[in-house]
């Protein structure tokens, strides 16, 4: 006979395993991160996002025909209901993008037929419209915030391409397109986050996939998960040019300040998505007359390295990609938003993961109140 374990008290869950995945594969120590046993490193160099996010749901990369067949299935769902574009110029033109998002996610379920329907084939479809719509929510809300016309979809574009020509309203170059793919690709999983896991308690009560990625857009909002390559920008313009940059780290360091984009929860070796990212950081950069930002970031990057990588402190992936964004033209408060756009590709395929077998996520908590007080009537409080 079983006996039943003791319950462990382990603050942030840092020590628990609380899913099993094949998505994605983390080893913090040696700076590894592969998505279905792939390195992230060769995804972000010959794949595609569209590929990443067939190879995380069907746990295989896709013959051409399997690829060509399911970027079909994706531009067929680009186009936003027009009840959703007429709800976005509703939206207050203050209204944080995050917020905004979170609101549009939901939304999208009253529109979908299928939104409450949790059988797997129905699940892959809704997982598809969220990533294949998200691009059109972000774009359209910036553009409605800024008083522009909303652009709508191409057919023929790639996630990427759409997204950048209906956020700028000009088709964007080559390099632009790849940069914002390679981008999408780095961020689209990474184990069981606070945001994944977030999801996967909503998906495992089983509610609807909407509510679910809702919940988790709720969850990277926060400053202390999605908000890094915000506030490393933040950092570069309140530097404001090269000669600054050391006596602004010295002050930093010598205070023993935050520097943004530097160490992460989980690697203690170099960020193994910031390793290609940086190189094509500098090609954008130049190419979009940004190359003093990359310049500045290589230079903080120096610092950094004497100062603290003893220590495991490397850059992670937020510290170039706050300046390929940048370069791209998208304006700081939405650089979060690109984080869910790439990101729900995961979401949407742990959520799947866990139904196939689910149980109801439910932690203990360790009561540390006090215990037998006694129901004092009003008329005796004091």
């Amino acid at each position: 006979m079983a006996t039943a374990t003791a319950p462990t008290f382990d603050k942030g869950l840092a020590n628990t395993v609380a899913a099993e995945t094949q998505m994605s594969f983390i080893d913090g120590g040696k700076g590894v991160l592969e998505y279905v046993g792939i390195d992230i490193d060769s995804l972000a160099r010959n794949s595609t996002f569209e590929e990443t996010v067939y190879l995380l749901w069907n746990l295989k990369l896709p013959t051409r025909a399997e690829l060509d067949a399911f970027c079909t299935e994706l531009r067929a769902e680009y186009m936003l209901p027009a009840e959703m574009d007429a709800l976005i110029r509703q939206f207050p033109r203050s209204t944080p993008p995050m917020h905004a998002l979170r609101t549009m996610i939901s939304a999208l379920s009253m529109f979908d037929r299928e939104a409450d329907v949790n059988t797997p084939e129905a699940n892959r479809r809704k997982a598809l419209r969220i990533v294949a719509k998200t691009p059109a929510l972000i774009a359209r809300f910036d553009r409605h915030r800024k008083g522009k016309p909303f652009v709508d979809p191409q057919p023929d574009l790639t996630i990427a391409q759409n997204f950048l020509l209906m956020l700028n309203g000009e088709l964007p170059t080559d390099a632009m397109a790849k940069a914002l793919d390679v981008c999408l690709i780095l961020h689209a999983d990474h184990g069981l986050n606070a945001s994944t896991f977030a999801a996967r308690v909503t998906i495992a009560t089983l509610s609807d996939m909407y509510s679910a990625i809702t919940t988790a857009v709720g969850t990277l909002k926060g400053p202390l998960h999605g908000g890094a390559n915000e506030e490393v920008m933040h950092m570069l313009n309140e530097i404001g040019t090269i000669d600054k940059v050391d006596a602004y780290m010295a002050g930093k360091l010598e205070r023993k300040e935050l520097i943004m984009g530097f160490g992460h929860r989980v690697y203690k070796a170099y960020d193994p998505r910031a390793t290609y990212l940086k190189t094509f950081a500098k090609q954008v950069a130049a190419d979009t007359g940004n190359l003093n930002l990359y310049e500045m970031s290589r230079r903080i990057e120096e610092i950094m390295d004497k100062a603290v990588a003893a220590k495991g402190i490397f850059p992670n992936v937020d510290f170039y990609s706050a300046t390929t964004y940048y370069s791209l033209g998208l304006d700081l408060d939405l650089f979060t938003c690109m984080f869910a756009l790439s990101r729900n590709s995961g979401w949407c395929g742990h959520c799947i993961e866990q139904l196939k077998g689910n149980r109801l996520i439910r932690p203990m908590a360790d009561y540390i109140g006090p215990h037998g007080v006694p129901y004092v009537p009003m008329a005796e409080r004091r």
